[in-house]
């Protein structure tokens, strides 16, 4: 039985999942841990990681290291997204964490990150047509699956945290605010050619603020908390909470049933991606996902290590 631990690093928090694999490729997952580390806080235009957010980042890292190096047979996998692939100063960071952890950090490429989240979702919902759309603390990846085929992804440089930053999305969301963000989102998605085979499929969702959705949704159902992986929403549900969320200032998002405390400053900006995508999608349904890098990354490994036993 061997354990493969994935640290990931991504702009809002830090997680780690440990999954053991027998020899089979047969795995399970035996430990997740999170923390809301706000990697990406204050990077602001230059894209500068800020020592604040690298601390935090890195006592998480710390915390982790504690847990997984009681495991036997152990393989670690550390991976970083947005915020430290857009970083101008990413090379400080890096040896920091290789110096103060003991890891080597991989900062994966916009395309890698879509593509793994692609792995994630095909192995689990068995997708035959679909948009798969993740968004981050600072970026928002999108594929477009036809028969079960990854046809096309990208990689844009928007997510929960830089957008609430940017157009001051955190608190009481004024008009003109809102209306500048949706602008320049949906004026990145018009320069996307693909996404017009994208109006008719439904769109999975992945990432922190699609999954706060989902929960809030289940309470607002009357429905007992458990597992969203593959729950659903029509695109008037998706509305509806979102509306709610515009009509109320921090402290009063901060008590919505099914929103996190900590995340209550940035799920307007995360959730604005998806807005924009509905808008100009005529096919109306969400399915949410908790598969996404991580798992992608395991079915990478799985495939990788069979191909060795050959």
């Amino acid at each position: 039985m061997e354990n493969l631990a994935i640290v990931d690093l991504g702009s809002n928090s830090t997680r780690m999942a440990i999954t053991q694999i027998d020899a089979n490729g047969n795995f399970r997952e035996v430990k997740r841990v999170k923390e809301n580390t706000r990697l990406s806080e204050g990077m602001g235009a230059e894209k500068r990681l800020q020592k604040p957010a690298m601390d935090r980042t890195i006592a998480a890292l710390k915390r982790f290291k504690r847990i997984y190096r009681s495991y036997s047979q152990l393989s670690v996998r550390c991976i970083s997204t947005a915020a430290v692939r857009q970083a101008v100063n990413q090379q400080e960071f890096l040896d920091r964490v290789q110096n103060e952890v003991g890891l080597t950090l991989q900062v994966l490429t916009g395309k890698q990150e879509a593509y793994y989240d692609y792995l994630g979702v095909e192995r689990t919902l068995k997708m035959d047509h679909c948009l798969i759309l993740d968004v981050g603390g600072a970026s928002s990846e999108l594929v477009l699956v036809q028969h079960k085929k990854a046809r096309d992804m990208i990689s844009l440089p928007f997510g929960a945290v830089n957008l609430s930053e940017q157009f001051q999305l955190g608190g009481y969301v004024r008009a003109n605010d809102l209306f500048r963000a949706e602008t320049l989102v949906t004026n990145r998605f018009n320069k996307v050619p693909w996404l017009r085979y994208s109006n008719r499929v439904p769109i999975v969702l992945l990432g922190g603020a699609n999954r706060t959705l989902a929960r809030m949704s289940q309470v607002r159902r009357k429905q007992r908390p458990h597992s969203i992986h593959g729950y659903r929403m029509s695109s008037g549900a998706v509305y509806s909470i979102f509306r709610d969320m515009l009509s109320r200032n921090l402290a009063q998002r901060k008590r919505l049933p099914g929103l996190e405390y900590d995340r209550a400053d940035i799920i307007v900006g995360g959730l604005l991606p998806l807005i924009c995508l509905l808008q100009r999608n005529s096919d109306g349904r969400v399915i949410f996902s908790e598969s996404g890098v991580r798992e992608g990354i395991i079915t990478e490994y799985i495939q990788q290590r069979g191909k060795q036993d050959d």
